[in-house]
C-alpha cells in the first residue's frame, strides 16, 4: 500500500497533527501491535492536541502580556499574602464565566504584574481571550481612535474580550475625557466579561484619583463589586531576587 498519499491527503486538509503522528507510527514497529482503534485514537488525540497548540499561541500572542508568567511558577517562598489556596480557586476559570473581576494592591515590585500576566495565561490556557494593556497605554489608545474615528470599533473589541488587564491604576489623576472613556470601556464589559486591574494603591483612594464623584460611583460600581480582592506586602520581588543574585555570584 502506497503511505505517501494518504499524508499528503492529510497534509493537504490541514490534519498536520494528525500527518505528524502517522508518519510516527509508521516509523515505530511498537505501534504495529496496537488495535485500528486504538492507532487512530492516537492519531485523532495528536491532531486534537496540535490544534489546542495553535490556539493557545494564538491567544498568547493576542494577549501582549508584559511577562512570560504562568501561575505554576508564582514565588511562595516570600511573605506577601498571597495564598495558594485563592490562586487555586482563581486558576479553574470559574471567576471568568461568572464574569467577575479581579483586583490586585501592592507597593512597587511586589509582583502585581507578573501575577495579573499569570492569570492571564492561564486564562489564555482555558480557552479564553485577553489583552494587557497599561492604564496610560489604554487612555491614549481611546483618545487616538476618536480622532481617526475608530473610536466604536476599539470600545466593541474591547467589550468582546474575555478578560481584559488594565495595569498601573491610578498612577495620575484622571482627566474629564478619561473618566467618560473608562467608564464606557467598563459599562460594555460590566456583568459580560471579566476585568483584572493592579494598583500601587489601596481601593479607598480610588475615588479621589478618578476625581468627578459621579462618575467616579458609577465607574467603581462596575469595578469592585463581586470582585476577588488579592492585597500583596513585603519588599519589592526585584530587590529581593537583586540580593539573591548578588549572594550567588559572592558564593562563585
Amino acid at each position: 500500500m502506497l503511505l505517501q498519499p494518504t499524508i499528503d491527503y492529510l497534509l493537504r486538509m490541514k490534519l498536520f497533527g494528525m500527518a505528524r503522528a502517522f508518519e510516527e507510527q509508521l516509523n515505530q514497529p511498537a505501534t504495529q501491535s496496537l488495535s485500528f482503534e486504538e492507532r487512530f485514537g492516537l492519531l485523532v488525540d495528536r491532531e486534537w492536541t496540535y490544534r489546542e497548540d495553535r490556539h493557545l499561541k494564538r491567544r498568547l500572542k493576542a494577549a501582549k502580556l508584559r511577562e512570560p508568567a504562568c501561575l505554576e511558577e508564582v514565588d511562595y517562598r516570600h511573605k506577601r499574602g498571597l495564598q495558594p489556596a485563592v490562586l487555586q480557586s482563581l486558576a479553574s476559570g470559574l471567576w471568568l464565566t461568572h464574569h467577575q473581576n479581579v483586583i490586585v494592591i501592592g507597593p512597587t515590585g511586589s509582583g502585581k504584574t507578573y501575577l495579573a500576566c499569570a492569570l492571564a495565561h492561564q486564562a489564555c490556557r482555558l480557552g479564553f481571550s485577553t489583552r494587557y494593556v497599561r492604564i496610560p497605554k489604554l487612555l491614549h489608545e481611546l483618545q487616538m481612535a476618536k480622532a481617526d474615528g475608530s473610536y466604536s470599533r476599539l470600545l466593541t473589541r474591547l467589550a468582546k474580550l474575555p478578560l481584559l488587564i488594565l495595569d498601573d491604576w491610578g498612577l495620575s489623576p484622571l482627566q474629564a475625557a478619561e473618566r467618560h472613556d473608562l467608564l464606557e470601556v467598563l459599562e460594555d464589559r460590566y456583568d459580560r466579561a471579566s476585568t483584572l486591574v493592579t494598583s500601587q494603591f489601596p481601593i479607598s483612594t480610588w475615588h479621589e484619583t478618578i476625581g468627578e464623584p459621579t462618575l467616579a460611583d458609577a465607574i467603581l460600581d462596575r469595578l469592585i463589586h463581586q470582585a476577588h480582592k488579592i492585597t500583596l506586602k513585603g519588599e519589592s520581588m526585584r530587590k529581593l531576587r537583586s540580593l539573591l543574585t548578588q549572594t550567588d555570584q559572592s558564593v562563585v
